[in-house]
């Protein structure tokens, strides 16, 4: 039977070797070669609390000479894979026959017989059909391989090209990725755990399973010592050693983000050569919070809309104090959509864009007690067409003051106090809260039809948090190198955007929003601590959004899909996001310790009458306290119920002010 293989084997190959041809191997021109003696490791991340995050390794293949390679790692491979590849010339015969008699047993394929130069001629040049013509040249291949290049160079390639699992391509990536070394410096028990992997990646790989990844460990001891490669002794002490591997790389949005601004700050070659420590603003008990508060969220929304399938989200938390990013979600799955959408995806924001025209109002003197009108408005926008703008499902209260059209996201009033203060003033206190995306100048503006970047709603929001401070976006805390050494230190870059009295009155309107407004949902699923926020929603319900905050955290969330297009009339920032966000902070005040709001002293108070935002008069039936910017109080009393004499003395002596300032050209 032996003779028989043998004989059957030399003429199929003769008659390959006739009609095949193969280009000669190299390696690419591009490839990158570590440098022998070079240290590298990776690049770890952690978080505020020095926690580790994760690790950054470069995405290229890593090409290693044949000496860098253990000897260890050399026999464990030759051992499992191929014991005769020192005495064959590409093509074991005895081992084909083998494997195909027990094949033919089994009625199935239980044994290849490739040799390891056969191995590495389908990984180099061959695909992973399994058909006999690709079989036959690759046999053909491998006897030619064999006659081109040594047996040192033939392991070197292999090493270099085959795959390790978890995208390690070539064993220097490998040596990295598992155990955060070069391959030169593995041990024997690392160099044995590597060695097991390319029969089948997936699955022996350390990563996928220690136990298997141990058991498989084990038998290529078991093979080192049965072909003499290693003694006993050696063998008994690395079945003795612990499985330790490096922590898996998890990349996420925050941990590409960190890449580029490395890759920035110090060149592409920092990922490679590594050894930077990476401490973060990020917490991760708040990133896991977000994560899962938008995950389930979103498949709530769905398994209630069933036309909502396919839903995408952004998710981005903040420290208003200092501008630190606490927790960022760039979309539902990072590996099937890395596209950030937190930070740069552009959208319209709809109603969330309003708190700057009224901040814009109340720099130009217009008091939040101001009552308006919620009469219907019409608009020529040329070549015979009206623009008719309405409230959302054309709800109508005839008049509101400027706190109440805020809380409940008042389209026509919103409309007319941007006329009134003019589009221009809205656009420079959004600039100056950070808001850097180009906002067209037009009444539309109102509505929310600019796009904007989740990252730049939050941080203008945070400037309202921060009593007008606005703080720049800082991810890094500081960077330290190899030996400890700190290269680099964050530090905040804060402006006042607004003045104290102006971003305390904004949230104190939000904080409406949330207890009576459009935001009640907030309150409905169980977030009962003070806080201020506003919901968005566009006319044709494309994009939902929530942007709220505390003293300690403002988070947003944006929810639509990518391709725009409607998620349905009900799915609006209030039914979407307020809960989604609920939930965030539910989980985010078991780490943050939250505190209300300080009003500043600037401000003062006056007992008002809500009906026409007067001074409340005795007989007025309603009364409550409102907050002014001083010389923006009224100074007259509500006549719509009678005055005491008291009062009629006080009203006519009392120097008269107009109800709210001129209106400026839009």
């Amino acid at each position: 039977m032996k003779y028989l293989l043998n004989g059957i084997f030399f003429l199929f190959f003769i008659l390959v070797v006739t009609c095949a041809y193969a280009d000669e191997p190299s390696y690419p021109a591009d490839a990158v070669w570590t440098r022998p003696g070079a240290r590298f490791s990776s690049v770890k991340i952690y978080d505020a609390r020095e926690r580790l995050l994760t690790r950054l390794l470069p995405d290229h293949k890593e090409m290693v000479k044949i000496d860098q390679i253990p000897i260890d790692l050399q026999h464990a491979l030759v051992a499992v894979e191929d014991h005769r590849f020192y005495s064959h010339h590409g093509v074991d015969v005895l081992g084909v026959g083998r494997a195909l008699v027990k094949n033919i047993i089994k009625g199935r394929v239980v044994e290849g017989g490739s040799t390891i130069t056969q191995q590495l001629v389908k990984n180099m040049l061959l695909s992973n059909e399994k058909t006999m013509s690709r079989k036959l040249k690759e046999g053909m291949l491998a006897l030619e391989f064999e006659q081109k290049y040594s047996k040192k160079q033939i392991l070197e390639m292999y090493f270099n090209y085959v795959y390790f699992g978890n995208g390690a391509w070539g064993v220097q990536q490998a040596a990295r990725l598992y155990f955060d070394k070069n391959v030169s410096d593995l041990s024997l028990a690392e160099c044995v755990v590597l060695a097991g992997i390319p029969k089948s990646p997936n699955n022996f790989n350390p990563f996928a399973g220690k136990v298997r990844s141990k058991e498989r460990r084990n038998l290529v001891l078991a093979k080192m010592v049965e072909h003499g490669f290693l003694d006993k002794k050696r063998a008994s002490g690395a079945l003795k050693s612990p499985l330790s591997v490096a922590n898996q790389p998890d990349k996420s949005y925050f941990s590409e983000y960190i890449r580029q601004k490395l890759i920035d700050r110090f060149g592409e070659g920092v990922i490679r050569t590594g050894g930077y420590k990476i401490y973060t603003t990020l917490d991760l008990d708040l990133q896991r919070s977000a994560e899962q508060a938008l995950a389930d969220g979103l498949k709530r929304v769905e398994w209630k809309n069933s036309q909502a399938a396919g839903l995408q989200g952004a998710f981005l938390a903040i420290d208003p104090r200092n501008g630190h990013i606490k927790a960022v979600v760039g979309g539902r799955d990072f590996h099937t959509s890395p596209y950030n959408r937190a930070f740069y995806a552009r959208r319209q924001p709809g109603s969330s864009f309003k708190p700057f025209i009224y901040a814009a109002a109340l720099e130009k003197g217009f008091p939040v007690s101001s009552i308006w009108s919620d009469e219907s408005l019409s608009y020529d926008i040329g070549n015979g067409k009206m623009w008719k703008p309405s409230n959302y499902d054309n709800k109508y209260f005839d008049h509101q003051s400027l706190r109440d059209a805020l809380a409940y996201s008042n389209n026509l009033v919103t409309i007319r106090l941007l006329e009134a203060i003019g589009i221009a003033s809205v656009q420079d206190v959004a600039g100056r809260l950070g808001v850097k995306s180009q906002l067209e100048h037009n009444l539309s503006l109102a509505l929310g039809t600019s796009e904007v970047s989740l990252q730049e709603l939050v941080y203008a929001y945070a400037a309202f948090a921060n009593y007008g401070q606005v703080a720049g976006p800082l991810a890094i805390l500081k960077i330290a190198d190899r030996g400890g050494n700190v290269v680099f230190e964050g530090a905040p870059g804060i402006s006042q955007g607004l003045s104290q009295g102006v971003a305390y009155l904004v949230t104190d309107m939000l904080k409406g929003a949330v207890d009576y407004g459009t935001a009640k949902n907030v309150r409905v699923y169980g977030f009962k601590d003070v806080c201020a926020g506003k919901t968005g929603t566009t006319d044709d319900c494309n994009d939902a959004w929530f942007i709220g905050y505390t003293p300690e955290i403002a988070a947003g969330l944006w929810v639509g899909y990518d391709q725009p297009r409607s998620m349905g009339k009900t799915l609006t920032g209030g039914a979407v996001c307020a809960p989604i966000w609920a939930a965030f902070m539910c989980k985010a005040k078991r780490y943050v310790s939250l505190t209300p709001f300080i009003m500043p002293e600037t401000l003062i108070m006056q007992k008002v009458d809500p009906a026409t935002g007067l001074l409340a008069a005795e007989a007025c039936p309603q009364k409550k306290m409102e907050l002014f910017i001083p010389g923006t109080e009224p100074t007259t009393y509500c006549t719509e119920h009678g005055l005491t004499p008291i009062e009629s003395l006080i009203q006519f002596l009392a120097p008269a002010r107009e109800s709210q300032p001129k209106a400026q050209e839009p």
